[in-house]
């Protein structure tokens, strides 16, 4: 037997088919061992075949199988090719996807463990640790090996001898987030999500969003589609923007549907993902849930995938391959002839023109359930306040309103666009502002560990004493961080409990997870925390959201500013109201005559959209135009330099030849230039058509530079 195999090295010069004999049993999908150099590697099996052109002499064998079942299933080899097709990336890199990360380099394998289990009675006359071990299992039935020897020592060995119990070795699974089944809840559906399921699946076309306002239900229409799927035999992928999500929708989920569902992201341990990803390789669960790899899960028959908070930015991978999770999940949702739902309170504007120009089907929930009112919003003027001399971050009406809402024993959430203490430290001597040594940004103060951080590389600096560029020590702190908030309410509000939740307080795997379960178990009054507060959390008790910078985002030099600013608004607004109690809305903002922000308080999306809408078409720029970036970086800038030249020289003949095709072609540095030391310059296009996409991403293929990296991006979620 012929093996066909791509070597798990992901460079462009070992990016092709190496023929091997196998004498094994194999199939397409399975990982190898084989002789490759002067070396062995790990391959791919891609095809079996009985001959090869090559001379059978030639032809090197297997030196083993890695695993019984194919790792890689024949829908997700097939993806891996359209991928690596559709990027120009090698297909090894694509491959990766597909599978655990430690699993290629063996460092991690299942877990098995030896139980003591009770077969029968024995006498145990004069033997007292026997006897007691020997009721211990007749009440428990069985025992891990280990701890039972534990407790009686040489017992359990003389019990075995005896007959009177057995060992067993069995496989034990590493389960990520044990015992935090949620309490199952009657699922009836209201008329408008009766009406959304029948919708979705009457429908012809493959994806339908799911535009709903925040508490309108969509959950519960999400997990009736599955329920249907999973009646139908079939499988499901649930995917979620935010690691700080995937916990509660799978509490959600464990308690509908049990062990059938797994949960796959990158804050597991590695065991964890491993017995996750293998339960669904195995079919034992048969529901994926997870933030964008997800979308790669080894489940076989999909029957629906769910795409939650569509618009969220992190659905745009920002590593090789640069995929958009939408496009992987409808070429699985086409492959398996199932439905692929978008759902979002704030849909992006070129996924809500494909919906409206009826390439999307489009299904509207515009109440919340039970016909509970919308929070209302109050726009404060913070122009005003410093007229006033309140230098703090909260203004007068914020600061009653929070007030009474302790006093009546209710919850809130304040949410600022940034973490620690502040957003920047200069000197207000000479302007100096304190950067990165690695990265052009600005770095930002920690009060708690009284240092500064880059929030792009992670570097930590000293404190500064003095100005190190005039040597003035009138150092000043701009901005506001969600460690100050946290101090002020302290002085504020000293009774009140706080929890802060942003990148620094929610490490680890329950990080986000532990905040959450405490605040909604009423241990804290106020979470104070960054856009991971903003999305799909449902607490009864909050009555009140204090938006402390709503207009910071709408000065971002991108242009979907407008668009991110609205959908940030609207979506943390919906965090209140959410139970028996009506909410409230406090945005405090330094521009409140700015319609994006009036649209956000009135919940209008149609009125953005049309707005929105018209901007971009008189602009020219997505859903009208195509955004294409060709970005370089290397730690020499001078590697960079003349690889952003050979690109550009090779850009530049097809922008002669299809001008007409062009709304901007030019090079130019990276809006921030250096990040982790690297010289980063972009070749930055708009083009008014796709036709060109193969072509550029060839011409990107083709330039090869030692330690320069060379990539392309369309419609760049981040364009700094």
């Amino acid at each position: 037997m012929i093996c066909e195999v791509i070597v798990d090295i992901a460079h462009s010069e070992v990016d092709k088919i190496f023929d091997y004999v196998c004498d094994a049993p194999v199939q397409a999908g399975a990982r190898v061992a084989v002789p490759f150099g002067r070396s062995a590697a790990t391959g791919f099996v891609v095809r079996v075949k009985e001959t090869s052109d090559y001379p059978a002499e030639k032809l090197k064998k297997v030196y083993r199988v890695e695993e019984g079942t194919p790792a890689v299933n024949a829908e997700c080899l097939a993806l891996a090719q359209a991928i690596a097709r559709r990027f120009r990336v090698p297909l090894a890199l694509c491959l990766r996807l597909f599978i655990p990360p430690e699993m290629r380099t063996g460092k991690v394998s299942e877990t098995y463990r030896t139980f003591v289990r009770f077969v029968q009675d024995v006498p145990t006359k004069n033997a007292p640790q026997q006897a007691a071990c020997l009721q211990y299992l007749k009440e428990h039935g069985e025992a891990d090996a280990a701890r039972l020897r534990e407790q009686f020592g040489a017992a359990v060995n003389a019990l075995e001898k005896k007959g009177a119990v057995a060992f067993e070795k069995r496989r034990v699974l590493r389960d990520p987030y044990k015992g935090m089944e949620g309490k199952e809840r009657g699922h009836a559906l209201t008329l408008a999500q009766r009406r959304a399921v029948e919708a979705i699946g009457n429908t012809q076309k493959t994806v339908t969003l799911l535009h709903g306002v925040t508490g309108s239900g969509k959950t519960e229409v999400y997990l009736t589609l599955i329920a249907d799927a999973l009646a139908a035999g079939k499988t499901a992928i649930f995917l979620v923007p935010e690691i700080s999500l995937t916990p509660q929708m799978l509490s959600q989920l464990r308690a509908r549907f049990g062990s059938a569902a797994a949960i796959l992201h990158s804050a597991l341990s590695a065991g964890e993902r491993f017995d996750e990803w293998q339960r669904l390789r195995e079919g034992s669960a048969r529901i994926a849930i997870g933030a964008r790899s997800a979308v790669f899960a080894p489940v076989e028959n999909v029957g629906v995938i769910v795409l939650d908070e569509e618009h969220d930015g992190s659905y745009a991978s920002e590593s090789a391959p640069r995929y958009n999770t939408f496009d992987i999940a409808l070429l699985r949702a086409k492959h398996n002839g199932c439905k692929l739902v978008l759902g979002s309170a704030t849909p992006s504007v070129e996924t809500y023109k494909r919906a409206l120009d009826g390439e999307f089907a489009l299904v509207r929930m515009p109440e919340r359930i039970n016909a509970r009112p919308l929070p209302d919003v109050q726009i404060v003027d913070m122009r005003r306040e410093v007229r006033r001399g309140n230098p703090s971050p909260f203004s007068a009406a914020l600061r009653e309103r929070l007030a009474r809402c302790l006093d009546e024993g209710q919850q809130a959430i304040l949410f600022l666009n940034r973490r620690g203490y502040s957003q920047t430290v200069l000197c207000r001597d000479c302007g100096y502002v304190a950067k990165c040594e690695q990265c052009d940004v600005s770095l930002t103060y920690h009060s708690e560990e009284n240092c500064l951080k880059c929030h792009y590389c992670g570097a930590r600096y000293k404190m500064l004493e003095a100005c190190p560029s005039c040597g003035g020590r009138h150092i000043y702190y701009s901005g506001t961080g969600t460690q100050r908030v946290v101090g002020e309410l302290k002085k504020l509000y000293p009774s009140a409990r706080i929890l802060r939740m942003d990148n620094d307080t929610t490490g680890g795997k329950e990080g986000h997870y532990r905040i959450l379960k405490q605040f909604s178990q009423r241990e804290a009054d106020i979470l104070v925390g960054t856009q991971m507060v903003a999305k799909g959390h449902d607490f009864p008790l909050v009555t009140l959201v204090g938006i402390l910078d709503a207009d910071m985002s709408l000065h971002f030099p991108d242009y979907r500013s407008n668009e991110r600013t609205f959908q940030l608004v609207t979506q943390v607004a919906g965090r209140s109201g959410r139970g028996s109690e009506k909410g409230d809305v406090i945005l405090q903002t330094y521009d409140p005559d700015n319609p994006i922000l009036r649209f956000a308080a009135a919940y209008d999306y149609e009125g953005f959209y049309r707005h929105e809408v018209n901007m971009r078409a008189a602009t020219m720029f997505p859903p009208f135009a195509l955004i294409v970036r060709v970005m370089v970086s290397a730690a020499e800038e001078r590697a960079a330099l003349g690889a952003l030249r050979e690109v550009y020289e090779k850009l530049q003949a097809v922008y002669m030849e299809a001008s007409g095709d062009f709304l901007f072609f030019n090079r130019m540095h990276a809006p921030i230039k250096r990040i982790q030391g690297r010289h980063r310059y972009q070749v930055l296009m708009r083009l008014t058509t796709r036709r060109l996409l193969a072509r550029i991403y060839e011409i990107v293929s083709g330039v090869k530079y030692k330690d320069v990296l060379v990539w392309v991006e369309e419609n760049p979620s981040n364009l700094s």
